[in-house]
């Protein structure tokens, strides 16, 4: 497997904020556009003063609503990207985008910016469902946003939301078949969750609206697996489908644990050094060789962009990953996968035989109970594995 290393850009404004959304996003009704080119810029130059020698294989803009961006301003980043480092001859540049017929109109700048692929935020093909989600636009500029990404972009996915309330599997079974007929290979699928300080957290507390329980939403899932499987789009992680050769490099990313630099206002990233990273004060903050940190900028737009300005970046200092740390992130990300955990993987980066850092009694409950498949190359969760994986991670870890 090639070395995996990712450019992830936090673009942090939308029109409106979805009421089910817990992301870093703001609406603000004045942006400095230049402005904020230069501050990407001059973070992205920072990063790559660290990371010399990298080849980049994937570019990810996300938010927030990476479509409001000028088109000049997603050139100017990819151009400067492609002057700091190397770039993979492969290499995949996503921007998610709203299905607003004004959003779709500039899909055609965007491919001319350097954009390969978008993903599309339909969330519904069910016009009250969009209302009820907090969405601008309707089933019918979904469906014509999808259309033009079809025609403009050799790839594209969109996202759907299911387990809403009321709806019945009736409902989403047929909501799949219609989405399948507008799908170029890729699709990504998911539960509707209740999330801490969100609007839907305090509507949902009030009893204004339910979401199915667990068994319900169980079968949501099953039906998902079904009609997807048999499409010839199986899942290869937990809610993200594909047709061979159509995955999400970015997202393999993050799950296969590679490296990624997060650029932009509350971006996370995880960067391995040969040698310690020293912060400001020349403290060495990691002992583990090869040496992981963890990174993460400051969240509020206006406080990062003022960081940038007087530091050339807005990072909080980077926090060392110990090794149970990587060996927690390995297992959450990885056990998302179809494909699993790289056992060989597992053993770079903690440094020690994985038989002498998981639990081998754990391991062959989860085996015997059919939950895990492990063999001499990987650590595979089995169907009934991802669907229960919340509780077979706290099993396990």
């Amino acid at each position: 497997m090639k070395d995996l290393f990712g450019i992830y850009i936090h673009w942090p404004f939308c029109k409106s904020k979805c009421p089910y959304c817990d992301f870093n996003s703001h609406v603000s009704n004045t942006i400095d556009h230049d402005k904020w080119l230069d501050g990407y810029l001059r973070e992205i130059d920072y990063v790559a003063s660290l990371t010399k020698g990298r080849v980049v294989t994937s570019i990810f803009f996300g938010g927030g609503t990476p479509s409001l961006m000028k088109p000049r301003v997603v050139a100017g980043i990819i151009d400067h990207i492609q002057k700091c480092w190397n770039i993979a001859n492969d290499i995949e540049i996503t921007l998610e985008a709203n299905p607003t017929s004004i959003e779709a109109q500039k899909f055609e700048d965007f491919k001319v910016a350097g954009i390969n692929r978008v993903s599309i935020g339909v969330q519904s093909l069910c016009d009250t469902d969009l209302k009820f989600l907090g969405r601008e636009h309707s089933a019918a500029e979904a469906v014509e946003a999808i259309k033009t990404a079809k025609k403009v972009f050799d790839r594209y996915s969109f996202d759907l939301i299911y387990a809403r309330p009321e709806q019945t599997i009736k409902q989403w079974r047929e909501e799949l078949s219609e989405a399948l007929n507008y799908s170029n290979g890729h699709l990504s699928l998911y539960q509707l969750t209740i999330e801490q300080g969100t609007p839907f957290y305090v509507q949902h507390a009030r009893g204004e609206f339910r979401i199915p329980e667990q068994d319900q939403a169980g079968e949501f899932y099953e039906v998902t697996q079904e009609v997807l499987q048999q499409a010839g789009l199986p899942a290869y992680e937990i809610s993200n489908h594909a047709v061979k050769g159509q995955e999400s490099a970015h997202n393999l990313t993050y799950w296969r644990y590679g490296d990624y630099a997060g650029i932009g206002p509350g971006a996370h990233g995880r960067l391995t050094f040969k040698s310690p990273y020293r912060d400001k004060g020349g403290e060495v903050t990691s002992t583990l060789s090869p040496y992981k940190y963890a990174t993460r900028t400051h969240r509020a737009p206006d406080i990062w962009l003022e960081k940038v300005g007087q530091d050339g970046h807005g990072y909080h200092p980077f926090g060392s990953v110990d090794t149970q740390e990587r060996l927690t992130e390995m297992m959450m990300m990885g056990l998302r996968l179809r494909e699993g955990v790289s056992i060989q993987n597992i053993e770079k980066e903690v440094g020690q035989d994985w038989r002498m850092v998981l639990q081998q009694d754990k391991i062959q409950n989860l085996v015997d109970e059919k939950m895990l498949i492990v063999n001499k190359t990987h650590i595979m969760p089995t169907p009934d594995g991802m669907q229960r994986l919340n509780g077979l991670l706290s099993y396990l870890l």
